[in-house]
């Protein structure tokens, strides 16, 4: 499979793997002011610098690590989403208190079932919902950074919580 074509495989496809999650979270941060397929595509490097995606493990980096992530030629070197996606990571250990799973917390907001948006045309799409507002807010409430209504919608969708239906 391409580096790029994984993204459009997994789009949409509801997931309760949290490496996966974790990846996509971290693909919304890097998408802020790029294309979501643009961040899709650093798939490899992403799971290179960030320990195979394993939250726990780049809860623990320090600024140092952040350091050394920038320096890859391959990463999208902005120092606020290398930060972010730490803080994230440290956010996701955070919800373990009370959740059995970063999966279990996100899957809590829709009763474990997708939220399925049916529209006519493809231009009626928004990149927002009120739904994932609702999460944004929890989300930075618990210390998530870079989770706007934009990115965390995103992020639902790609991960199958909220689906979208096209008519035409």
């Amino acid at each position: 499979m391409k580096k790029s074509q994984w993204y459009s495989d997994q789009w949409g496809k509801p997931t309760h793997d949290d490496r996966l999650l974790f990846l996509l979270l971290t693909v919304g941060v890097f998408q802020a002011g790029l294309s979501w397929q643009a961040a899709a595509g650093k798939r490899t490097v992403f799971e290179r610098n960030f320990c195979g995606m394993d939250f726990r493990k780049v809860a623990a980096f320090f600024p140092e690590d952040v350091e050394q992530i920038a320096k890859d030629p391959e990463m999208i070197r902005n120092h606020r989403k290398i930060k972010a996606v730490v803080q994230n990571a440290r956010a996701i250990v955070g919800l373990l208190d009370d959740y059995d799973s970063f999966a279990a917390y996100l899957w809590d907001f829709v009763g474990g079932v997708p939220i399925l948006h049916t529209y006519e045309m493809s231009d009626e799409v928004p990149n927002t919902l009120p739904e994932a507002t609702v999460i944004a807010k929890d989300m930075k409430k618990r210390g998530f950074t870079f989770v706007g209504p934009v990115v965390t919608c995103m992020f639902l969708k790609a991960a199958g919580i909220i689906q979208d239906q096209v008519m035409a």
